[in-house]
């Protein structure tokens, strides 16, 4: 059985006034993780309007080899190059689909609305997918046709589009359903 793949969560509070000196300093070690052996990606979700808790992904093949990057001297040194960028960070690993859905505060929701969180995020970009390139893989045979899809979806979904379903959604995921909070996060979203 092969090692599931491991994502460490972390929230970090940009410091007064040190906004453009932090997503320098995020973008060189999203670089610098994406050197390491089994770095799967990263990505990064701003926060709502009035707040300034960024929410950071970084995702690798195995919990040893998220470790290796967690444990090496130039995460240490990027880290120490970090300091008075943000506030003392929160962490959260997870492994499977559960990562995208459980928070630390509540587990993660029922497998249903899951279901329904992801097909929100993949219904949009495979309807802009299939009308942007349908067309052109339309005389493809179908193994060719879904392997170039599939290669240009599954990232997109997983670092974009899933992170940024189960953030609109939230509230309703957690069982804190609010029609005035969904709103707010549409419209912070459209501003994005």
């Amino acid at each position: 059985m092969s090692a599931s793949p491991v994502t460490l969560m972390v929230a970090r509070r940009v410091a007064s006034g040190r906004y453009h000196d932090f997503n320098r300093w995020l973008n060189e070690g999203r670089e610098l993780a994406a050197d390491f052996p089994g770095y799967l990606g990263s990505g990064v979700l701003a926060p709502p309007e009035h707040d300034d808790e960024y929410q950071i992904i970084f995702r690798f093949s195995s919990n040893d080899t998220l470790q290796a990057w967690e444990h090496s001297a130039s995460r240490h040194a990027w880290l120490i190059r970090g300091k008075g960028l943000y506030d003392t960070p929160c962490e959260h690993r997870a492994t499977g689909l559960d990562t995208w859905f459980q928070t630390s505060a509540v587990g993660a929701p029922p497998r249903w609305k899951q279901a329904v969180a992801v097909w929100l995020a993949f219904f949009p970009i495979s309807l802009i997918f299939q009308w942007m390139f349908g067309g052109a893989l339309a005389d493809w045979s179908l193994v060719p046709r879904v392997l170039v899809s599939t290669l240009m979806l599954t990232p997109v979904m997983v670092f974009v589009f899933i992170p940024l379903s189960t953030q609109l959604l939230a509230p309703w995921l957690q069982g804190k359903w609010s029609l005035t909070n969904v709103w707010a996060r549409l419209r912070h979203v459209h501003r994005i």
